[in-house]
């Protein structure tokens, strides 16, 4: 069975990672075109850089860890016989450290560096700079969060879109369904005549094209969900 499944804010607001969307448009206090636009970075990048590492140091220091939702879908990708595809929004590392493997990180990962003069990318969880120093080509003032921004296009969507088109089951877990392209995802699935299911607290604009809806937590629905599914599986035989 090919499954694809999609999270949002949702599945790490659980593990008390700061959703991105705050009252009055901004994000932890700051307007995101400030903070997540290449304009911003090109006009303030300290300010950038400091918005990143608080969000970076919040994330290493011990408080966040992964939860039950995260546990169940690593669990879902270690069955035989199931190829799980997951692909998230999220810019944290739960999921890895939850035990999944092979994450497609749309928009970014926070824990990595990514050089604008060479290209090439580095894990890093230390603050960031304009005097800090690219591992790959020596250059300073020359690092970024590795992370997309409003203006810029997801990683790997030719891979997520090829995923989708196998797949037999796809399922959105806390997911605004208000980003594009991520909110295209359930109708290119059922377009490929997947079987899908959104999981999230409340509806969204995209719930209606979803065969199933299920409200409540993810850390509450998803182990179900697994469980269900993998119950399901071993009654067939």
């Amino acid at each position: 069975m090919k499954i694809v499944v999609l999270t949002g804010a949702g599945i790490s607001a659980e593990s008390g990672v700061p959703t991105f969307r705050g009252a009055g448009g901004l994000w932890e206090g700051q307007r995101i075109e400030d903070v997540a636009s290449p304009r911003g970075f090109a006009r303030d990048p300290e300010r950038v850089h400091q918005f990143y590492n608080g969000r970076r140091a919040l994330l290493t220091g011990g408080t966040i860890q992964p939860n039950a939702a995260h546990l169940a879908l690593a669990r879902l990708g270690r069955t035989r016989g199931i190829e799980l595809t997951l692909v998230t929004q999220n810019i944290d590392d739960l999921h890895e450290r939850a035990g999944s493997d092979d994450v497609r990180h749309l928009h970014g990962e926070l824990l990595k560096a990514r050089c604008t003069a060479c290209g090439a990318v580095n894990p890093w969880r230390e603050d960031l700079s304009r005097a800090s120093i690219c591992p790959a080509c020596g250059g300073i003032d020359c690092l970024r969060p590795h992370v997309v921004w409003f203006g810029e296009l997801p990683f790997g969507l030719e891979e997520v879109a090829a995923a989708i088109g196998r797949a037999d089951r796809f399922v959105a877990i806390g997911t605004s369904g208000r980003v594009y392209p991520a909110a295209a995802f359930v109708a290119w699935a059922r377009e490929a005549g997947a079987r899908t299911l959104e999981i999230n607290l409340e509806e969204c604009p995209c719930s209606g094209d979803f065969h199933e809806s299920r409200r409540g937590r993810a850390g509450d629905l998803v182990p179900e969900w697994v469980e269900e599914l993998l119950s399901a599986r071993k009654d067939r035989g």
